[in-house]
């Protein structure tokens, strides 16, 4: 069984006076991948933005490794081992590829983590490696995608989190992503947050599903396959 390494107890989060998180409760094992599904608004990004530090929670407990994190700094929570690569890729468009890279290289982690280096990263991108010294805002839609996993790989984080990786992307660019998240799975946690059903079912070990602010599943991604009612009601798919 997987040492629990994430786990979400009973979190509330609001906008001003709207209740957007309700209770939400989940857990994650280490060395496993989950896929964070729902309707565009349920709240997928809303959860991981809580968990990375960029927005305030009301009530609940989100712990990491054991250590509460909630209303922690990001910077911290970055620190202790989390890494996400958001929505809309935010790189640095300005700096070089390498510049994109170098500035979230960490130069040391405890004892029994991985430090992941450029040429780490350039080995599972070579196309980055061929456009090192290439500004970021004239890379493609899917070497920008690459570029961002790998500025969050240089952080060197236990857990990683995606926010739509295969958003914009054209579908042999989705498959190389997929490519990606299947050899990173084998050395890290992964949240992925995708509304590409096919691409988050082919990954997943564990499934939790939003619909509005509330879990309505949380469990393994076999259990989620065989409620096919699940998927119809709260995703629109048969």
């Amino acid at each position: 069984m997987a040492i629990e390494l994430l786990s979400i107890e009973n979190l509330n989060l609001y906008y001003g006076d709207s209740h957007v998180l309700h209770d939400i409760s989940w857990q994650l094992g280490e060395g496993r991948l989950l896929a964070l599904l729902g309707r565009n608004g349920a709240g997928k990004s809303t959860t991981i933005n809580a968990i990375v530090g960029f927005l305030p929670v009301r009530s609940g407990r989100i712990s990491f490794a054991g250590a509460e994190i909630q209303n922690s700094k990001p910077e911290s929570i970055s620190q202790a081992g989390l890494a996400l690569v958001p929505q809309g890729r935010r790189i640095f468009g300005s700096l070089t590829v390498r510049e994109n890279l170098d500035v979230a290289a960490r130069k040391a982690v405890p004892a029994g983590q991985r430090l992941w280096t450029r040429n780490d990263v350039n080995l599972i991108f070579p196309r980055l490696k061929e456009r090192q010294n290439q500004l970021a805002a004239s890379l493609s839609g899917g070497e920008q995608q690459m570029l961002a996993i790998g500025r969050a790989l240089m952080t060197s984080p236990r857990l990683l989190l995606l926010d739509e990786p295969s958003e914009g992307l054209a579908p042999q660019i989705v498959r190389e992503v997929k490519d990606v998240l299947e050899k990173l799975k084998q050395e890290l946690t992964i949240v992925l947050v995708e509304q590409n059903l096919g691409l988050a079912m082919s990954l997943a070990d564990d499934v939790v599903l939003l619909d509005t602010g509330r879990v309505v599943f949380a469990g393994s991604a076999a259990a989620f396959n065989q409620q096919q009612n699940l998927l119809q009601a709260h995703l629109g798919v048969a």
